[in-house]
């Protein structure tokens, strides 16, 4: 980091810095947050500060955006980059807010050439290079373990679309194996559409059968809420994830007491 980048961030910290209370006490109300020690909350801390004056926080629809409810979001969103370069959600700058869940109008051209126009429900939707948009419903069910979490899942697009488009395929660390990614991500992905396409219930969401980014995106989900589950399932895309997260939720969750 450059001396003047240096200089912004302390700058920043010193002025804008998460109090220590309502840092507490949202952590508190997060399970997803779970065993996260000293250092870690820390830098977490510092880090949802930065993203919370970089970003601009937008509500739409009614819906109500306060500083609570953005350090939420900021929080969950640094929890994926926590180990991660502080850059990673570069190039963009607007988070949207409805209240609830919204429709967005889409149009697909089939393969004779002709136009649909259909209408999607969603909770959440991030743009290549432009704004992330989140239903706030939907953010304060997140966090909670149980594998739904709208947020990890919108920022682990904006990780995917580094390198272009989402497409599972984000810009893989040093010493990754892109080989090894494509082969466990793609394997992992063909049992899971055969599974849902047969009737099968599965552990892992079922959305995840839509294309190879909302696979990387919900199984990131997983394997931040959910991590023993997708361990089960899939261990070598969990190690694949743990690589490029260079964190180890399962270790830092554990396995529920039920098991």
């Amino acid at each position: 980091m450059s001396w003047f980048g240096r200089w912004r961030r302390t700058h920043i910290l010193k002025r804008h810095l998460i109090p220590a209370d309502a840092f507490d006490a949202i952590l508190a109300r997060l399970p997803v947050m779970r065993g996260l020690d000293t250092q870690e909350r820390a830098r977490l801390r510092e880090s949802a500060s930065l993203f919370i004056h970089d970003k601009a926080f937008y509500a739409t629809g009614g819906a109500v955006v306060d500083d609570a409810v953005q350090r939420v979001i900021a929080l969950q969103a640094c929890l994926l980059t926590l180990n991660l370069d502080e850059e990673s959600y570069r190039g963009w700058s607007e988070i949207i807010l409805y209240p609830d869940e919204f429709l967005r109008s889409r149009e697909e051209m089939d393969d004779a050439g002709v136009v649909h126009h259909s209408r999607d429900i969603l909770a959440g939707e991030s743009w290549h290079g432009g704004p992330l948009v989140l239903s706030l419903a939907d953010v304060a069910a997140s966090g909670q373990v149980d594998g739904f979490n709208v947020v990890l899942h919108e920022f682990a697009h904006k990780l995917d679309m580094l390198n272009g488009d989402a497409n599972g395929y984000p810009p893989l660390h040093r010493g990754m194996d892109a080989a090894a990614w494509a082969h466990d991500f793609s394997t992992a992905y063909e049992d899971l559409c055969a599974r849902v396409e047969a009737g099968e219930e599965t552990t892992i969401d079922p959305y995840a059968t839509v294309d190879p980014a909302e696979f990387f995106a919900v199984l990131t989900e997983a394997f931040f809420e959910t991590p023993h589950l997708l361990h089960a399932e899939y261990p070598a895309v969990y190690g694949q994830l743990q690589q490029f997260y260079r964190q180890h939720p399962l270790a830092r969750l554990g396995r529920p007491e039920h098991e």
